[in-house]
């Protein structure tokens, strides 16, 4: 008897409560109490990538870029190490209100359209 495998399952996809532009704080993780800016959200992994924070090193070589320039092959880019942000699971960030107070988020539809509320306080988030 084998095990199953829940590689290749397909999730139900749910619509995620934050988006970019918006501001969070982590809640847990080594970035743990830090606030910033969502950068991009990947809804498919439920991760989204918050400006400043999970900061990560790529090593990267120097290349030579064959597309740039007139006539192609002139331009070059460094090689080093690159700091940039890593992605962090929606379940580990909380949404700030206006306030800068962190909330858990609720749909309502208004007027036929979704909008975000503050469980919090009620107001609006959109």
């Amino acid at each position: 008897m084998g095990t199953r495998s829940t590689a290749g399952a397909v999730r139900p996809r749910r619509t995620l409560k934050i988006c970019s532009g918006d501001h969070v704080k982590v809640i847990s993780g080594k970035d743990r109490g830090k606030t910033g800016r969502v950068l991009r959200v990947d809804p498919k992994r439920e991760r989204l990538f918050v400006e400043g924070l999970n900061m990560v090193k790529r090593h990267t070589r120097p290349q030579q870029n064959q597309s740039s320039g007139p006539y192609g092959g002139t331009g070059s880019q460094l090689g080093g190490a690159i700091e940039r942000e890593g992605p962090i699971h929606i379940s580990n960030v909380m949404l700030l209100d206006a306030k800068g107070n962190p909330t858990r988020v609720g749909i309502q539809r208004q007027d036929g359209k979704r909008v975000r509320v503050a469980k919090s306080n009620g107001a609006a988030l959109d």
